[in-house]
């Protein structure tokens, strides 16, 4: 967990992957500071000092859930994104909104054992180790045997397990494999191991999404075997091992108190579900605002792990604000997201900065991608200014989606490369500002430009 980073530790963490939008970066860093800060007062005052939540305003594509989503992963905090408009669809049931809390409890669920399983890597990775060696050189099972009618009246529903017998061959052949094993000389070798399979949803029309998982619970756990190289099956096996010998009902204790205090819950969409947007049938567009207020507001919620207080979780709303505002979203709703941000349209320049600056940005990816196929790739200034021109040209003409119109760009202009590359090995490409106009000419010559859009 990295929660007690700074804000400026935080916001310099963002620019490593996200360009611009400096104040939608500081407000979530600070909105993480706090929850940090409360940690550390006396439980009166901590039970009195509420997140304060934030509502995102911006056309798609200009980084609204990639500033959460990057700041929720720095710091180690549980997120879960969520549409506002799947809950106006029809079929939709007023509970169905408590399911955002469950999905923010499983991401922490899973955090928290990813965490108790590093600190127990050691001990179930000799435990799996011992499992292949038998796996690889399995001795002679005998059914177990009962030596009275009353053993076998005691023990009668119970299913035995068979009986492995092992001679002195087997155990000379054990420890040739185990050191062949940990020598990394394996590595390849197959091998047939159980697998579980993963449970279906026992959810049935009319029925909540807690008594599904109840349900599905209460369902034996299938498997299957399977053939793996010993390098996989190893980790399959390490996770089995791992989930033995941690405290689950303790990770689940930890996952839920780190849900209530660091959660963090995404809401995207919010100005489709705004009171003055027209209701194209399904559900109540104010009636789903007022089914997600009591969870906003603080509440308690059911899940399978246990009940979640909801009171200090971060909730942050999105939404591009074009047609409604947010004053159209009732007023208890707005009260509740008193930080306002509005982030930027995307101008050329910043077009420019998302295709170079980030350390994983698209054009250090194409690079990455060609690179395989032994092809290198350079671009020259005025390609990627070309670029950024044209990226913003498409978007001012028809729909705006921000900077998701580069990865057509990209594609379009790479298409013939990436097509071709297993033939190129060793070859160079420069990239011009004549290769991109070249390549690009139909995006920038056609007036129809449908095509182009996502």
């Amino acid at each position: 967990m990295k929660v007690s980073l700074s804000p400026r530790e935080i916001v310099t963490k963002l620019n490593e992957n996200i360009v611009g939008q400096e104040e939608a970066k500081r407000k979530v860093a600070i909105a993480m500071r706090n929850r940090y800060r409360r940690m550390k007062l006396n439980d009166d005052l901590k039970n009195e000092v509420i997140p304060k939540n934030i509502l995102m305003i911006g056309p798609t594509g200009v980084g609204k859930t990639e500033v959460a989503r990057r700041m929720a992963k720095i710091t180690g905090a549980p997120f879960t994104k969520v549409e506002a408009t799947k809950y106006t669809e029809v079929g939709y049931v007023g509970r169905d909104v408590e399911s955002m809390v469950r999905d923010l409890v499983e991401t922490s669920v899973k955090i928290v054992k990813e965490e108790l399983f590093k600190g127990v890597r050691e001990e179930a990775e000799s435990l799996a180790n011992d499992r292949l060696v038998k796996l690889l050189a399995p001795g002679r099972f005998k059914e177990t045997t009962f030596n009275n009618p009353f053993e076998m009246f005691q023990n009668m529903g119970q299913q035995q397990e068979p009986v492995e017998e092992v001679d002195d061959t087997v155990r000379q052949k054990r420890r040739d494999i185990r050191e062949d094993l940990l020598n990394g000389r394996l590595e390849e070798k197959m091998v047939e191991i159980e697998v579980e399979e993963r449970q279906m949803s026992m959810m049935m029309p009319g029925m909540d999404n807690q008594m599904g998982d109840m349900l599905s619970n209460m369902m034996p756990k299938k498997k299957r075997k399977k053939r793996l190289p010993v390098k996989q099956a190893r980790e399959h096996l390490i996770r089995e091992e791992s989930e033995q010998l941690i405290d689950t009902d303790l990770a689940n204790d930890i996952a839920i108190e780190r849900a209530e205090t660091l959660g963090i819950i995404f809401i995207d969409e919010m100005d489709k579900i705004a009171m003055s947007s027209n209701n194209q049938g399904g559900v109540s567009r104010e009636g789903v605002q007022r089914d997600i207020l009591p969870i906003v507001e603080g509440s308690v919620v059911e899940t399978k792990y246990g009940p979640v207080n909801t009171e200090h979780i971060l909730f942050i709303g999105a939404g591009a604000f074009h047609v409604a505002k947010p004053s159209d979203l009732i007023p208890e709703l707005q009260g509740r997201f008193p930080i306002r941000v509005e982030l930027n349209k995307l101008q050329v320049e910043d077009f420019k900065r998302i295709l170079t600056e980030p350390k994983n940005s698209l054009l250090k990816q194409y690079e990455a991608l060609l690179e395989t196929e032994g092809v290198t790739v350079s671009y020259t200034d005025e390609a990627i200014e070309t670029l950024a021109n044209i990226a913003y040209d498409v978007n001012a003409s028809t729909d705006d989606i921000g900077a998701r119109r580069l990865h057509t760009i990209m594609e379009t202009l790479l298409e013939e490369l990436l097509f071709e590359a297993d033939n190129m090995h060793g070859a160079h490409v420069e990239i011009t500002e004549k290769y991109v106009n070249d390549k690009l000419d139909k995006i920038k010559s056609s007036k129809n430009l449908s095509q182009f859009i996502l």
